[in-house]
């Protein structure tokens, strides 16, 4: 397979090419400094160009609160800049896998999130993230995720192994999601670019907690005491974050496990392989 990788400089793109390469794909891996979303011209040059089999597109703007005090840039990459790779895929006739967000949700359900539930996003961030769902085409495929982590680029495991000497930490407890780990979801959007499945699929690894509970898993798993780490509400964060974030945001993997495909490992297990690589 041919695969060209947008947003292959993230910590998610970059595991996504290390896998496609790993499986033997040509891949063209492209950072934002070789394709920004933003720029049609350079995104249609880029896919008619290499003409791939599939487009993964790993590119965001992710900032939360940066999207919520800039909601017109959020709309430029992460809506627009889904149209133009469309175009795009559509002139060559490869599969497009679109990667996209929990955030799509208010997080008032108090179950995990079915693909088909009603979105609701509650934040620049999330509804721009929606209307780049909205930009793909039948027959091409949307995967939300959430909580991502992996061995590069920044996210919750690093922060907390660079804050486990302090003496006591604060996490908020009225958060819930899955955490997901690049290395695992990786191969998923493969396979989804490979067999050319089109829908939309949540993908997380199993095991839902709240951002208390991941640190102090994190903390466990890197030997250090997770009863150093307190739990807060949200609405006691000091400063208080910009952009809402959903209570609940756990992914039930509902169209991915009943098309019979293999669930991504517990959140615990991909963590203690982490922790173990950042910590060697």
């Amino acid at each position: 397979m041919r695969v060209l990788v947008t947003g292959a400089g993230g910590q998610l793109g970059h595991d996504v090419v290390t896998t496609c390469e790993a499986a033997g794909d040509e891949v063209v891996a492209c950072d934002h400094a070789t394709l920004d979303l933003a720029d049609r011209d350079s995104v249609l040059g880029a896919i008619t160009s290499v003409r791939p089999d599939a487009v993964i597109n790993a590119a965001a703007w992710t900032a939360v609160d940066a999207c919520e005090s800039d909601p017109d840039k959020a709309w430029l990459i992460n809506a627009l800049g889904v149209r133009h790779v469309m175009d795009g895929v559509r002139r060559v006739g490869a599969h497009l896998v679109h990667v996209s967000t929990d955030y799509v949700f208010d997080g008032t359900k108090l179950d995990p999130y079915v693909e088909w539930d009603q979105t609701n996003p509650r934040s620049s961030y999330g509804r721009s993230k929606l209307g780049g769902e909205q930009e793909v085409d039948p027959g091409h495929a949307v995967a939300r995720t959430a909580w991502v982590c992996g061995e590069h680029g920044s996210n919750m495991v690093k922060t907390v192994l660079k804050l486990a000497d302090r003496p006591e930490l604060a996490f908020v407890d009225d958060q819930r999601g899955s955490p997901t780990f690049t290395a695992d979801l990786a191969g998923a959007l493969r396979l989804l670019a490979v067999e050319r499945r089109p829908g939309t699929f949540h993908l997380t690894n199993q095991g839902a907690v709240s951002w208390y509970e991941f640190v102090q898993a994190i903390l466990e798993s890197a030997g250090h005491d997770p009863a150093k780490v307190r739990p807060i509400k949200t609405d006691d964060l000091d400063p208080p974050r910009p952009a809402p974030r959903p209570a609940n945001s756990v992914l039930d993997n509902a169209a991915w496990r009943l098309s019979g495909l293999p669930l991504l490992p517990h959140y615990r297990e991909s963590l203690d392989r982490l922790v173990a690589r950042l910590t060697a």
